[in-house]
């Protein structure tokens, strides 16, 4: 690994594990759902939390749901400095066995910023860069007065 590469490590202190934290979250936690996954996310906390649930709903072959887990734990892994502290709990739906890795990777983002744990694409604080107008006909000459 290069020096320049941030280590993007996913240690015991960044995952929901036991059983009473999960129930703690499906329990208080506001709730943003889509397609493919459903974002339980409690605010609060020292860090960013993550917790998945893939069932065999998903995918009823184990390499199917652990393929899931570790694209969405991927995810999180690069997202992690950026999320305000909480516990995020992921429950896949019977529509992620079939997405792409690249699907799934949209859907968790797409949840993130809709849940408000992300600022939405384009909102650095820039306004946008004002359209170009069409020419005007009055300063063309008319090609019909010659």
């Amino acid at each position: 690994m290069s020096p320049e590469m941030p280590v993007l490590s996913f240690p015991r202190s960044a995952r929901v594990r036991t059983s009473a934290e999960y129930a703690r979250v499906f329990d208080t936690a506001r709730r943003t759902a889509a397609p493919m996954l459903a974002l339980h996310w409690a605010a609060g906390g020292e860090g960013a939390r993550l917790g998945l649930a893939v069932s065999r709903k998903v995918d009823k072959h184990a390499v199917g749901r652990n393929r899931i887990k570790r694209t969405l734990r991927d995810v999180f892994r690069h997202l992690r400095g950026q999320l305000p502290g909480g516990d995020y709990v992921l429950v896949a739906r019977p529509a992620a066995g079939s997405a792409s890795s690249e699907q799934l990777r949209a859907a968790f983002h797409g949840l993130l910023v809709r849940a408000g744990a992300l600022p939405p694409p384009g909102a650095d604080g820039t306004m946008r860069p004002a359209p170009v107008p069409p020419p005007s006909s009055l300063s063309t000459p008319n090609a019909l007065t010659g």
